[in-house]
């Protein structure tokens, strides 16, 4: 079952330079799906609460993406990452059917091999007061989840340093969570990149 206390928050209103001149986000995989729609359902999954964070000029359909995928426009996407987190941040610290909400998971667009059953483990190990991550092979990786304490402090987030000071600035707040799952440390950089994600999906992605 899906848990009603974290919603994942799938970030995607990034350039993607490093992909070349496509927008990887509308990228094919091998079933005809686009990078991003993928990301998404795989987080659908395991998430009762999902948002999908683009710049505020793009609609859903530029990315194949599922009609009722709840979106947050954000207006400065330009100025990194972390300028996007606040925006969306903002968003979501108002939004009433939230209320109830502990805390959120901060996915990448790029990064749809993740189990469902590594979100879950993630979600229910989440509460208010904690940055949670997962750990496999020695290596921390994606999604990061922030209690709802650490909000306040993603709203005022500026730059492409994403929320990587924040963690640093609260190592008594933080803990890693060790997965078997390789899927939180593969995201979708470059075209060649792709290539690797049918290994994972067909070992569980949708588990």
């Amino acid at each position: 079952m899906p848990c009603k206390r974290v919603v994942a928050v799938i970030m995607a209103a990034g350039s993607s330079r490093r992909f070349g001149e496509q927008d990887k986000r509308r990228a094919l995989l091998a079933g005809g799906e686009t990078l991003l729609n993928a990301s998404f359902a795989h987080a659908a999954e395991a998430f009762t609460h999902c948002r999908v964070v683009l710049r505020d000029t793009e609609t859903p359909a530029h990315f194949g993406l599922d009609e009722h995928a709840p979106v947050i426009g954000v207006a400065h996407a330009e100025r990194g990452l972390g300028t996007s987190l606040a925006e969306a941040f903002a968003t979501l610290a108002g939004d009433p059917s939230l209320a109830d909400v502990q805390a959120a998971a901060i996915l990448l667009g790029d990064m749809p091999a993740i189990r469902a059953d590594t979100l879950r483990r993630l979600q229910h190990a989440a509460d208010v007061a904690h940055i949670i991550r997962p750990r496999h092979a020695g290596r921390p990786g994606h999604p990061v989840l922030f209690g709802r304490d650490f909000w306040p402090a993603l709203t005022r987030l500026e730059g492409d340093s994403g929320a990587r000071r924040l963690i640093h600035q609260h190592p008594a707040c933080y803990r890693e969570v060790e997965v078997d799952d390789p899927g939180i440390l593969l995201d979708i950089d470059t075209p060649s990149d792709l290539q690797h994600l049918a290994a994972p999906a067909d070992g569980g992605a949708r588990r």
